[in-house]
């Protein structure tokens, strides 16, 4: 962007998706704030048909709409260094939305300097996580824009948002027999609202895109290689690719065989249980992979202590701290973690499931020679004896003192 420029004290810059809220938002601004709305989309991956979403933007009242490809990016800067730390929070969500809020508010932020526009606005609720996500990380990027959360303001229903948009011709993706909430980038797909809501209900097979019905996957498994450099998937069958293409082929595949579903009761950051559904086949399938070749290739030390690392990286991002220092040195830990994470892990898909049957690597720290029972084994047993005495020492001290 060019700038920054004069500051124009009546023009916001709004997150705009294309979905029912950000489409109100737009006429909401402009009536509660009189406000000159620039609407910007962000490409993280998903599938949207981007000249609609400008063409609605419009619609709906924006003074000017963009798109800003950011795909390579999000991949670069946020899914990779993700992947590297197996980042899943409560051990089951792969950041999907937590990822891209970081990225598109930078992309906001950078909007508003080159346009002088003196607010930023984003589209979530007043208690969803991604509100903290935006607002946290557009104080770190630059605290002095103002920011508009239109939704946590105007407090209507979604069946109501549907009849203001209704009311004022804004056209909108959902309907009320059909009220999903839909978020999706190159990690994955969240979806939430509707009969989601209801923990004790199983999710409908409307509410998923990505992901076959397990019944209905193939009934023959498949087999796929994933080659790694320090960390990074660049193979897929031993053909060398693009993290995109890889990332999207990985998907299509875990997709077409029922894998990638996760049903979960999930901690918000605003202290509510809230339960979400997620299709994510590409991102457990590369975690899976990548956590299993560091087994091959980590110390034991060094393997332990970054699963506890892991857990707090994961932590940092679903609670918005992307941008802040302690999460900048855990990606300097995990960067240097990945140095000898390179090799080939061997993934079997099938009717939903999906397990890691083959690893190898020139770094790997597992040697035949010590771990085999058959003959050729070096293992020193009569080492044990001493070695078990000696590691048992400070336990037997305490008992023979408690037996007193």
């Amino acid at each position: 962007m060019v700038g920054p420029v004069r500051e124009v004290k009546d023009r916001v810059v709004l997150a705009y998706s294309g979905g029912l809220d950000t489409s109100v938002a737009i006429k909401w601004l402009q009536e509660n704030y009189d406000l000159e709305v620039v609407a910007v989309a962000v490409d993280v991956g998903q599938n949207a048909d981007f000249d609609a979403i400008i063409d609605k933007a419009f619609k709906a009242g924006a003074i000017h709409a963009e798109v800003v490809d950011a795909k390579r990016n999000f991949i670069e800067h946020f899914i990779l260094p993700s992947l590297k730390a197996n980042a899943l929070y409560e051990g089951k969500y792969p950041l999907v939305a937590s990822l891209s809020r970081p990225l598109i508010a930078k992309v906001l932020v950078e909007v508003a300097e080159g346009t002088g526009a003196a607010f930023l606005a984003h589209g979530c609720t007043g208690k969803g996580n991604d509100q903290v996500r935006f607002e946290v990380s557009f104080r770190a990027l630059n605290p002095n824009l103002g920011v508009i959360a239109p939704i946590r303001e105007w407090k209507m229903s979604r069946e109501q948002a549907i009849d203001y948009a209704k009311k004022h011709g804004i056209p909108v993706p959902v309907t009320k027999e059909s009220p999903y909430s839909v978020d999706e980038n190159l990690w994955g797909r969240t979806i939430e609202c509707g009969a989601l809501e209801d923990p004790w209900v199983e999710p409908p097979e409307d509410a998923f895109a990505l992901t076959t019905d397990p019944k209905r996957a193939p009934d023959e498994p498949i087999y796929i290689g994933i080659g790694f450099e320090k960390g990074v998937p660049v193979e897929l069958d031993g053909e060398r690719m693009e993290a995109y293409d890889l990332i999207k082929r990985v998907e299509g595949l875990g997709g077409e065989h029922g894998f990638g579903r996760v049903d979960m009761m999930e901690n918000r950051l605003v202290g509510i249980k809230s339960r979400e559904v997620y299709e994510v086949p590409a991102a457990l399938a590369l975690i899976m992979g990548h956590r299993d070749l560091e087994d091959l290739t980590l110390d034991r030390e060094l393997l332990h202590y970054k699963s506890l690392v892991e857990k707090e990286y994961a932590e940092m991002v679903y609670y918005g701290l992307w941008y802040s220092p302690l999460k900048e040195a855990l990606d300097a830990f995990v960067e240097k973690t990945q140095e000898s994470v390179t090799g080939t892990v061997r993934l079997k898909l099938y009717k939903g499931s999906c397990s890691v049957v083959g690893r190898q690597s020139p770094n790997a720290l597992y040697s035949y020679e010590l771990a085999t029972y058959q003959p050729g084994d070096i293992f020193s047993h009569e080492s044990a004896e001493g070695f078990i005495k000696l590691w048992g020492l400070p336990v037997e001290t305490w008992a023979r003192v408690r037996r007193r």
